[in-house]
């Protein structure tokens, strides 16, 4: 099979308010904020109680269901607050910051000459386990399963999504270090997916097998590439790991030391000077809003880009996957008659009293309004000119609400992941929340067969 890709089905969303390749004043940050949610079905064990003192990339709680996977603290400091839900589940972790930052020190892993065992164990005891995802399903991977390939995508195509070259630039040391690692727990390849071969910082580097695919998104997700590469049957496990945890995993390989950090594109249509910022992992959201700046008004604040960020308050901290923060319009206005009239300043691949066919390269400000209701499902066959993988959407879709296991393995489900359906979602006229339908679908196909 060839090593490059070319998608044909897709639709790229150009925004206004794409990142400037320039980096905003580093802002800092008193506290530091972990969100359980980030871990789908995770259920936390906590190692240490309000009041205790912690230092960076000391553990903090670990799975009940997997006690190996540790989650490391981002900074040192003093944990001042642990939040709580319904039968006292943990919502979330607050760490009060020391001005001096102090490491827990860990041994550097000899990568060349270590086994996989001794790759695995250090991955689950210095906290990088995390990092590391697991399809099917989505969850963090299983240690006690081999991967047949680990997936890491080069480059981005969401909207206002980072330039990974421009983010990246100066790590290849600790890329290569994290990718060499990650090339022992698998008996098969790390496959990594760039847009272009000659200017990638991925080009030189070595134990990876490096493929080029053109941006239409989404190219730029992992289930697109993973589908055209080496497509996941029933029984099959890949692993898929984000671009810049490659650095932070790579610097503790080197150094020994759990660096979390983070360089965020803060993006948007009201974001005044739209920016990357040097940050890290659970950082206060308010002093880096403050410091881009944002303009006044009823605005939405996402992490992540609009297809598939999570909503978000200024007042909270970076989430854990975080790499990009978006600011778009809250949509609460609707106009009269809008779905009977020509419409210019809105996106649409069809071209029903639509027009944005005619520019594809033009940016638009848009804002949260859905246009319209939800509704039962019409069938229209548009998804699947936006849906690059070889899988039915809509009966996916329908399978999934209904909870018909045998055609949800039949159909695929084993392969997607919510983001996959961000695109059919964004252009879906019944506005249908499909990426929601599939999260659930995988969570009782997970609770079922296993």
């Amino acid at each position: 099979m060839s090593q490059d890709i070319r998608i044909k089905k897709g639709l790229d969303l150009n925004l206004v308010g794409v990142a400037e390749q320039a980096f905003q004043k580093e802002v800092s940050s008193s506290t530091f904020g972990f969100y359980l949610d980030d871990f789908h079905a995770l259920i936390p064990k906590l190692l240490l109680k309000e009041g205790a003192e912690v230092k960076a990339g000391e553990p903090l709680f670990y799975d009940k269901n997997t006690p190996e996977i540790q989650f490391a603290s981002p900074v040192s400091g003093e944990l001042v607050a642990i939040e709580r839900g319904d039968r006292r589940k943990i919502l979330s972790i607050r760490i009060l910051a020391d001005k001096d930052q102090q490491y827990l020190k860990h041994q550097k892993l000899p990568i060349n000459n270590a086994s996989r065992q001794e790759v695995l164990e250090y991955f689950l005891t210095t906290g990088l386990w995390p990092f590391i995802k697991q399809r099917p399903f989505d969850l963090i991977a299983d240690p006690k399963q081999i991967p047949k390939a680990i997936f890491v995508s080069g480059l981005n195509t969401g909207p206002l999504n980072p330039d990974l070259d421009f983010v990246l630039k100066g790590s290849e040391e600790k890329l290569q270090a994290a990718l060499s690692a990650l090339n022992k727990l698998t008996p098969g390849s790390v496959h990594v997916t760039v847009a272009s071969k000659k200017n990638s910082v991925f080009s030189a580097l070595e134990d990876i097998v490096l493929h080029e695919i053109n941006q239409l998104h989404p190219a730029g997700l992992a289930g697109t590439q993973i589908a055209h590469i080496d497509p996941i049957n029933k029984g099959e496990v890949v692993w898929v790991v984000g671009a810049q945890d490659l650095v932070i995993i790579g610097e503790l390989l080197l150094t020994g030391q759990f660096n979390a950090a983070r360089i965020v594109a803060v993006t948007g249509s009201r974001v005044k000077n739209p920016k990357y910022i040097k940050t890290k992992i659970g950082a206060e959201l308010g002093p880096i809003f403050e410091a881009i700046g944002i303009q006044e008004g009823d605005n939405r604040f996402i992490a992540g880009d609009v297809l598939s960020g999570s909503k978000v308050k200024p007042d909270e901290h970076l989430r854990y996957y975080a790499t990009q923060l978006t600011v778009i319009l809250e949509g609460n206005d609707y106009e009269f008659f809008g779905w009977n009239k020509p419409v210019f300043d809105k996106v649409s691949p069809t071209r029903a009293l639509t027009f944005s066919w005619l520019n594809k390269k033009k940016a638009y400000d848009l804002n949260t309004n859905t246009n319209g209701e939800h509704r039962a499902f019409v069938v229209t066959g548009s998804y699947e000119e936006v849906f690059p993988l070889d899988i039915y959407p809509m009966q996916l879709l329908k399978a999934c609400m209904v909870k018909d296991l045998d055609e949800m393995e039949q159909l695929g489900l084993y392969e997607v992941v919510p983001e996959d359906f961000a695109l059919t979602e964004f252009i879906c006229i019944s506005k249908q929340s499909h990426q929601a339908i599939i999260r659930e679908g995988l969570d009782v196909l997970k609770q079922e067969l296993g």
